[in-house]
């Protein structure tokens, strides 16, 4: 198999990503993972403000944007560090890999390619059957795949 430059660039994030938990794995602690942290230590909103340098207010108001997910990462990274923690940042496919959210596209894409041609052969009664249908659809899908990616979508 001969590897380009696209196809190294999504191995070597398909490794990076091994590390994270599937999407559905982890969810967030219902006020957030700042507070819950915070108090997991036993630390209050004056302790972490001070140690952020910003009020327990503006503590409280973060806490709140994070519950609601309109923190900046900025924030949550200070209000982390304050804490001894680190925010970890990554994009996680939903469905498998990088490469399977591909070949789906490829093969939608394939179908709709197709779509035009199937129409007009069965309006001529030339139609192909089931089996023929789904090899001109991988065949297409596996030149979709081979070409540029950015003309996937």
């Amino acid at each position: 198999m001969t590897y380009n430059k696209d196809s190294l660039k999504r191995m070597q994030l398909a490794d990076a990503l091994r590390n994270y938990p599937a999407p559905d794995a982890t969810t967030s602690p219902r006020g957030g993972w700042a507070r819950a942290i915070r108090e997991a230590l036993g630390m209050t909103q004056v302790q972490l403000g001070t140690r952020v340098g910003i009020s327990r207010q503006s503590v409280q108001d973060l806490e709140k944007a994070e519950a609601k997910r309109r923190i900046t990462l900025d924030s949550l990274d200070r209000l982390a560090r304050a804490m001894g923690c680190r925010v970890v940042y990554a994009l996680v496919p939903e469905n498998g890999s990088l490469d399977d959210m591909r070949e789906r596209q490829a093969n939608v894409m394939a179908e709709e390619l197709l779509k035009p041609a199937d129409h007009s052969m069965k309006l001529e009664a030339q139609g192909v059957g089931a089996n023929e249908r789904a090899r001109q659809r991988k065949s297409l899908a596996e030149t979709l795949l081979r070409g540029s990616s950015r003309k996937l979508w």
